[in-house]
């Protein structure tokens, strides 16, 4: 879309103090229809989707059968505008074929199930920030603030019909706008004009990045790919092993209880100095994990990373080193998130 975008430290502060606007179209959307659709779904989703209400929306991830991530996903459970209810699935986008050539697979049989990737057809804007639900609010049939978190609803910005939800990955609060492709450019001049005058605007994917670390949130191709067990991630939220069967299950109930496996930390360190993916976490002269994600952090004024460590040294106030590009650097183990908006 044509827009300027600042630098990625004001785009960072404008998110956490007004209002920043993401495109964030390039992710997956795809939509179900078909008998039991929750019924599938909850059999290849990590936390339980089957007979959740309408207007809610989960936070889950996909594995295959030996418990590796394939995606981490937003389940929709919505209704449209004529209160039909429906179901949809919002993925990464470098996972989006991976994703439908899965479902597909794993379709029974005597299913009448199908799935309509509309990622070409859709887009989606995120608005984000502690001014943005009362700037959408302004142009929008519903008020975002009506709405619980992880929950959506059918809505209309002028006379554009929108999917509104409120499930930022910022730290921030916020919601977000599914469109149809062909007014999506109208739709963001609409937000952009009262954005800009609040203090806010566009902001681009290196100021999102940096704001979700803040929050802690992972990130797949990071934190989380398919050599991740979610037994190691620290997202207990997102897994409901209890009266439940689905693809991955018996390899994550197994790894709950293997202390060998590294499991996610957060890491602050000393100076200014990043410590980025792939750098090496050492104790004691030896290597005990790797960095995922590293930078310094905006709002905090430190250096931050998350990663993964043996569990001995995982312990909240262990100091630990970091080898970054050969220089030593001084890290403690944090408690995360790092940054929690008030």
């Amino acid at each position: 879309m044509p827009v300027q975008y600042k630098s990625i430290m004001e785009e960072h502060h404008q998110t956490r103090n007004a209002i920043g606007i993401f495109d964030v179209s390039h992710m997956g959307r795809l939509f179900f229809t078909g008998s039991h659709v929750d019924q599938f779904l909850d059999s290849l989703t990590t936390r339980r989707v089957a007979g959740v209400d309408v207007g809610r929306i989960r936070y889950s991830l996909m594995t295959n059968e030996a418990g590796g991530i394939l995606d981490d996903v937003l389940v929709y459970h919505l209704a449209d505008s004529a209160g039909t209810p429906f179901h949809m699935m919002v993925v990464n986008a470098s996972n989006r074929e991976k994703i439908v050539n899965w479902l597909n697979a794993h379709i029974p049989a005597e299913s009448d199930i199908s799935i309509d990737d509309r990622t070409l057809e859709t887009a989606m804007i995120a608005i984000q920030g502690p001014k943005a639900n009362g700037m959408v609010a302004e142009i929008c049939s519903v008020n975002p603030d009506d709405l619980k978190y992880y929950t959506g609803t059918a809505a209309m910005i002028g006379d554009h019909p929108v999917i509104l939800s409120r499930t930022g990955y910022t730290g921030e609060d916020g919601c977000e706008l599914i469109v149809d492709a062909d007014v999506a450019l109208n739709v963001w001049e609409m937000l952009m004009q009262p954005a800009v005058q609040q203090g806010g605007g566009a902001t681009g994917l290196a100021a999102r990045d940096t704001l979700r670390l803040e929050a802690a949130m992972p990130l797949y191709g990071h934190e989380l790919d398919e050599t991740t067990n979610p037994a190691q991630t620290d997202l207990k939220f997102a897994v409901n092993l209890k009266d439940r069967e689905f693809i991955g299950r018996d390899a994550i109930l197994a790894a709950s209880s293997e202390p060998s496996l590294p499991i996610r930390i957060g890491l602050e360190l000393a100076g200014k100095r990043a410590a980025r993916e792939n750098c090496s976490i050492i104790a004691q002269g030896n290597k005990v994990g790797i960095v995922t994600s590293g930078t310094f952090a905006p709002t905090l004024q430190k250096s931050i990373s998350m990663g993964y460590v043996d569990r001995q040294f995982a312990e909240i106030g262990t100091t630990l080193e970091i080898d970054i590009r050969g220089k030593i650097a001084t890290a403690q183990v944090v408690k995360l998130p790092f940054y929690s908006r008030t």
